[in-house]
């Protein structure tokens, strides 16, 4: 017959939940990871580079910032202790990351100044003209188009959307609906 085995690796009894660990060890976890992030920046750029080679098994991007190579660190520490974000929620980003149509503004346009913008809303003839430092609607000067869109709808409009300058703006237009 063979004997118990009584180290760490042997299987723990069945039926009961598994430990939880005590207040103690949760402020002891939480203190140990404050102290462990703040000394990341004691840390050398070289440190904080071989750092980022250990948790990612890959060189860090070129260009990271030392500011960004520290919090992206901080980061993984946190996410080590408390957990990462859910597989679900993972997946639900990526997909929203790489989702053609994004309605960003076509990097392709560019507002020279001097352009004018012309918008039909409920059944008036909205004009906007492109200065160097902002927008010129009704004699008023404002800094964005979104300002101009709400006060022309007077409802919240990203500007750029409202007068057609993202790549989906024609897809879900407001024309047929506001004019």
């Amino acid at each position: 017959m063979k004997s118990a085995i009584h180290d760490g690796s042997a299987r723990q009894p069945s039926g009961g939940p598994p430990p939880v660990p005590g207040p103690c060890a949760v402020v002891s976890a939480t203190a140990s990871l404050e102290a462990e992030i703040a000394g990341l920046l004691d840390r050398s750029t070289q440190e904080l580079r071989l750092a980022w080679r250990k948790f990612h098994r890959s060189e860090p991007p070129l260009g990271l910032s030392r500011d960004l190579l520290i919090r992206a660190l901080a980061y993984q520490l946190q996410e080590r202790v408390h957990g990462g974000a859910s597989a679900a929620l993972r997946r639900r980003l990526q997909s929203l990351a790489s989702a053609s149509g994004n309605g960003a503004v076509d990097p392709g346009i560019v507002l020279k100044v001097g352009t004018t913008l012309v918008r039909q809303w409920r059944g008036h003839t909205h004009t906007v003209l492109v200065h160097k430092d902002g927008f010129e609607h009704e004699g008023q000067r404002y800094r964005s188009l979104t300002v101009i869109a709400e006060r022309i709808t007077g409802a919240h409009w990203s500007g750029p959307r409202f007068f057609g300058l993202t790549n989906n703006a024609r897809a879900s237009s407001p024309a047929g609906a506001g004019q």
